[in-house]
């Protein structure tokens, strides 16, 4: 369900429907926005001490290189598994486009995604990846 917020830019007024617990950019969001908002930051992933599933295929698979876009790529990436358990690889694409990464070529992060979905769901795959190129060695 979306909910109604009102934001004043440069002295107008707009209102817009965001979805609760979506994703915002945070370099372009001022505080008094959320002002009241529940906000999870990389480190609320994590529930007593343990690892979301995500964060630990992300490790497993080496989907971090440098780090600079690993805690975008994680906050997305749990707020679309949240919603959708057993994402498609579109559907995790589109959900990971806002964040940019020089160093992996998303591939392993896209897997990662997809791993702790099935960790999540305790389901296998469903074939939504490609085969590999050059077959089984």
């Amino acid at each position: 369900m979306r909910e109604l917020i009102t934001l004043h830019v440069n002295g107008e007024r707009h209102e817009l429907a965001v979805l609760p617990h979506a994703p915002v950019l945070s370099c372009l969001t001022l505080p008094i926005e959320v002002q009241d908002s529940e906000i999870t930051t990389i480190e609320g992933l994590e529930n007593n001490g343990k690892l979301h599933p995500l964060q630990e295929t992300f490790a497993e698979l080496g989907a971090a290189q440098c780090g600079y876009c690993t805690p975008g790529m994680l906050l997305s990436g749990a707020a679309l598994l949240e919603a959708h358990p057993r994402p498609t690889r579109d559907q995790v694409k589109e959900a990971l486009a806002g964040n940019l990464c020089r160093c992996t070529g998303y591939t392993k992060i896209y897997e990662a995604v997809e791993a702790a979905s099935q960790r999540i769901t305790g389901k296998p795959e469903t074939g939504t990846r490609p085969a590999p190129a050059g077959g089984a060695s």
